[in-house]
């Protein structure tokens, strides 16, 4: 069974839940994140629920919510009929791929808004540096990921490296 966490990891825990409550996901779910990135080996329900101070029935929930976004892997130990849940391998770049996403969206919707015709120039030129600056932003993020999708795919230079 999992420990109750450190300070510091209780710290972090309750920071991603803020975090992730800010971005309009449930509290549970961001502490439920956050405490699956510091632990060594997956949690069952019964664990997280222990460890976070919460239901069983609320872990459940944000713990599928989270497997559905493709950031937790559900997995199972023999002769144990109990889900275990633990970070995916990829949840670094799923997180930037959602929050590109977001981003994208965004900045179509200050694309369409330099169609509008009769906008006064003073806010014309402010939407179209912000759009300018946003889209720069958005390119870059769409290179970081790619570069972080060729790392994933790539060996890593312990697995290349020989012995002699």
């Amino acid at each position: 069974m999992t420990e109750h966490p450190s300070a510091p990891v209780t710290r972090f825990v309750e920071t991603m839940g803020q975090l992730w409550e800010s971005e309009g996901l449930p509290r549970i779910a961001g502490r439920v994140f956050g405490f699956l990135t510091v632990q060594g080996e997956p949690c069952s329900l019964d664990d997280l629920a222990a460890a976070l101070g919460v239901s069983k029935a609320s872990v459940s929930t944000d713990a599928r919510r989270l497997e559905s976004l493709g950031l937790l892997q559900r997995t199972h130990r023999p002769s144990d009929r109990r889900d275990y849940y633990a970070i995916a391998p990829d949840a670094p770049e799923r997180v930037l791929a959602i929050k590109l996403e977001q981003l994208q969206r965004f900045d179509s919707a200050l694309n369409d808004l330099r169609e509008i015709d009769g906008l006064a120039p003073a806010v014309h030129a402010r939407i179209s540096l912000f759009g300018r600056n946003h889209h720069r932003f958005v390119t870059t993020l769409r290179g970081l990921l790619a570069e972080i999708r060729c790392d994933a795919t790539s060996p890593s230079p312990a697995a290349t490296s020989t012995t002699r």
